[in-house]
């Protein structure tokens, strides 16, 4: 099999008694100082420009993840912002609820406080009424005592 690149040098593949593909080059001698300068140029210059343009692209790329991940950064921050925005509204609401449902409990109490402190006043008004009801029979005792006294005593 031969190739040929631009009439100057042919590149021939042989397999040799091993059954390897083995390469050999033949140029035309008027052609090869001319050549092996050009080529000399050409390889810097193709050596030159991948590796400009590949730390190019690497500098790019790397620019590219930087704004991506500074990107995700804001959109982690927008995500954190409305998440304590609704973290805090949540929290009020609940806030709220509980606060509502502590006066329900506060009035409930009250009214249940309310019907016993009525009971107790009526308890000691029954309490005021037997003491006097009692000092008044205190009162009639003695004084039955005093006339019984006054009675079993002989007259002088």
């Amino acid at each position: 099999m031969e190739f040929f690149f631009d009439d100057e040098m042919s590149i021939r593949h042989s397999t040799s008694k091993s059954g390897r593909n083995q390469m050999t080059q033949t140029e035309n001698p008027e052609q090869s100082v001319t050549r092996e300068n050009s080529s000399c140029l050409n390889r810097t210059q193709i050596q030159e420009e991948p590796t400009s343009s590949s730390v190019e692209d690497i500098s790019k790329r790397a620019q590219d993840l930087v704004e991506k991940i500074n990107e995700s950064r804001t959109n982690d921050q927008k995500v954190m912002e409305n998440f304590q925005g609704q973290l805090m509204e949540k929290v009020t609401e609940v806030c709220q609820q509980m606060k509502e449902n502590m006066y329900t409990v506060y009035e409930e109490n009250s009214n249940e406080m309310q019907v016993k402190l009525q009971e107790l006043t009526e308890v000691l008004e029954s309490c005021n009424k037997l003491i006097k009801e009692l000092m008044e029979a205190s009162q009639a005792l003695a004084g039955l005592r005093a006339d019984l006294a006054s009675r079993s005593m002989p007259e002088h």
